[in-house]
Order: structure tokens, then sequence, then C-alpha cells
């Protein structure tokens, strides 16, 4: 399988219009338990420039042992970095579409609380659905990117980042319940966790709204 190096054409083009570009992508929408995580990162015209970090990739791209270090290397590379997060009591009172726009709203106020010039950036986020603005308080300019976490090395920084800080909150909730074995599957719905769902019931971690006993099996 060729991999595709994510580069910064797309974030070069927008840069000539905007002075500060904020790339969003989400990790956790598809688990069965633990919080949803946005991450955020802002760039500029300067950073465009730089060297993309080597081994850079969208998360699910990366093995899980390297991640670590290309998530510190992307961190040091873009100007700011956030995550934001909604919980699975959040999901299940508001439905996961809000709870992504709200973990988005939140690593974005990260980054304006990191100084970042947010009122003047244009926010480039991974998908097909702007879940931002239907919950952001203020406008905010969105483009929507399928495979960006792919293709644009902004978009593949956010996705690293956050995916980092996921895993390493599902292995610390481990230790409260390890049962689920969460520090192997990070919430999602191995086998073992579901048949540990079977035998111990639902954590309060767990979205207790979803479907779980017809999850699919996702390794």
């Amino acid at each position: 399988m060729t991999v595709v190096e994510p580069t910064l054409t797309l974030e070069r083009r927008l840069l000539r219009e905007r002075p500060v570009l904020i790339a969003c992508d989400e990790v956790g929408r598809g688990a069965l338990a633990g919080p949803v995580a946005v991450g955020a990162v802002a760039i500029d015209a300067q950073a465009s420039r730089r060297r993309v970090p080597q081994g850079l990739r969208d998360s699910k791209l990366v093995a899980e042992a390297r991640r670590p270090a290309v998530a510190e290397r992307a961190a040091a590379w873009v100007c700011s970095d956030a995550v934001g997060w909604a919980s699975a009591a959040e999901i299940d009172e508001h439905g996961i579409m809000w709870a992504l726009g709200t973990a988005a709203v939140r690593a974005i106020a990260g980054l304006r609380s990191a100084g970042v010039a947010v009122d003047d950036a244009i926010v480039l986020l991974d998908g097909n659905h702007d879940y931002i603005a239907p919950v952001a308080q203020v406008a905010t300019e969105v483009l929507v990117q399928i495979k960006a976490d792919r293709d644009c090395a902004s978009a593949a920084a956010a996705s690293v980042i956050a995916k980092v800080a996921r895993d390493g909150q599902m292995v610390a909730l481990h230790d409260e319940h390890p049962a689920y074995e969460w520090a192997r599957n990070k919430g999602y719905a191995s086998a073992a966790h579901r048949a540990a769902i079977r035998d111990h019931g639902l954590s309060p971690y767990h979205r207790a709204s979803w479907a779980i006993a017809d999850a699919p099996t996702l390794f």
C-alpha cells in the first residue's frame, strides 16, 4: 500500500488569504467508552515554510509505539496546539455531533488562551461535515476537507496530537476499570471489551445511549 505523505499545499494557499490557519481533527468518535477529543493546531505563513516533521501522518497510519515521538515533533513544529474534550455523559445527553463541535470549540478556545489570533483564522476541518458552526457562538470560517488528515500536514499534526492525548487518558482510566482492557482497545469495540460489558455491565465512562450490544468488533 502506498502511504501518502501530507503536504502544505492547501495550507500555503489559504495562508495567502488569512494570517492564521487552524487545523482540527477528531479522535474517539466511534468508541464505546471514553471522551471524544478534537485536536487543534495553529500555523502561520512562517510555519508553513518549515519542513514537515519526520514521520508525520494521519494518526491511523502511525504505529502506536511511534505516535508519542511524532506528536512531540508536530507540537514543536506548529505555532500552538490544544486538545478539546467532550465526555461520554455529554455525548449521551446531546449526541455525538454536538459533542464533536463542542470539543472543537474548546480546543480552539485553548488556542485563543495561548495567544492565537483565532478571530483572524480560517479553520481547516477534516471530514465531510462542519460540526463546528452549529455549536460556535461566533462566526468562524470553516473549510471542510475530506481526507485532510491524510493530505494536509497541519490536519495530520492535529490528528496525532489528539490521538496521543486521548490514548493516554484511556490508559489512565484502565486502572479504574481494568476488566474492559482500555489500555489495549482505548475504548473501541474489541471482542474483549464487548465481553466485559456483557459480564460487568457499563461503567460511568461508557456511552450508554449507544447501541453498544450491537456495535461491530473493530479489532
